[in-house]
């Protein structure tokens, strides 16, 4: 049995593909720093009167209680200023330069970290979230010669979504497979880390057949594939973000491999590991809020937009 041809791209696909084009050449054009100035303005100035923001406003009242609305309105500004700014410097990733003296490009903190991994060689899982230019932590760390493999929800258009695939591979340099999020993602990546290959998680995403770990003290159902592999084979799992400087500026932070629970419990060893990224994640949101991305509806509670006001 074979599966049946996709269906022909419509009309409205179209005219999406040739919007992202368009856009996508600008920003090309204009070179890394004009265009991460242009795409920070055009997101901030429209996106916080988007109904989306009202989910991040929420999301914001129910795990940062403290921020009063002002304080809420400037980090939702900035969330849209940084997509803004990694849509604009999305077509400039695969020539930002390494360790420039001033101006864009990007550098490493704790590149030793990398370089150990790459001297042991085998299996290992990085693990970061959607903080400052995510896109970045790929091509930087495969520049280290440890290019991996990632989990992928591909965009509804599949013309939007070749574009941005080949401006990935682009980045990397090569071409490197992509896991569907999923059970059968799930076991195409183990099978690729049992053959020594490498992983990239992005762990700050809604899993609603993951685990509740707790996330800014909420219950938050996550992604359980990281540890169960982690655990099953010893591998390093190994934490990392990216800082954004300025325009095109962006400073990738790279952690120790974090120490593998030991415990006699496989499942508890998976849960004691799972909930290990999740606080790492939340100390480094804590420190940048406005890089993080609040849109989603990431824990297991009602949220009205619905919350009343304060």
């Amino acid at each position: 049995m074979t599966d049946k041809p996709a269906p022909p791209p419509t009309r409205r696909m179209r005219a999406e593909a040739l919007l992202v084009r368009g856009l996508l050449s600008i920003f090309r054009r204009i070179g890394p720093v004009r265009a991460s100035n242009l795409g920070g303005w055009l997101c901030r100035t429209v996106g916080p009167k988007l109904p989306v923001s009202r989910i991040a406003d929420a999301n914001l009242r129910l795990v940062m209680p403290e921020l009063d609305a002002g304080m809420r309105r400037r980090v939702i500004r900035d969330m849209w200023d940084n997509i803004g700014r990694n849509a604009g410097e999305f077509p400039h990733l695969a020539t930002l330069p390494h360790n420039p003296a001033s101006g864009p490009g990007w550098d490493v903190v704790g590149e030793d970290h990398l370089r150990a991994q790459e001297a042991r060689g085998g299996a290992a899982i990085f693990v970061s979230g959607h903080i400052g230019n995510w896109e970045m932590l790929p091509p930087a760390v495969a520049r280290y010669g440890l290019p991996f493999s990632s989990f992928y929800r591909a965009p509804n258009n599949p013309l939007v979504d070749r574009i941005l695939r080949d401006l990935r591979d682009q980045a990397m340099g090569q071409p490197v497979p992509l896991f569907a999020k999923g059970a059968q993602g799930a076991w195409g990546a183990l099978a690729h880390i049992l053959r020594g290959g490498r992983l990239g998680m992005l762990m700050d995403q809604k899993m609603n057949d993951g685990v509740a770990a707790r996330f800014f003290g909420q219950p938050a159902m996550t992604a359980g594939a990281m540890a169960a592999m982690a655990i099953k084979l010893r591998c390093p799992v190994i934490p990392g973000y990216v800082e954004r400087l300025g325009p095109a500026r962006l400073r990738i932070h790279v952690h120790p491999p974090l120490d593998l629970p030991a415990g006699d419990s496989r499942v508890q060893d998976q849960m004691e590991l799972t909930q290990m990224v999740n606080d790492w994640l939340e100390s480094t949101i804590r420190q940048y809020p406005g890089s993080w991305l609040w849109l989603h509806r990431r824990w297991n509670v009602q949220l009205p937009e619905y919350m009343p006001k304060k």
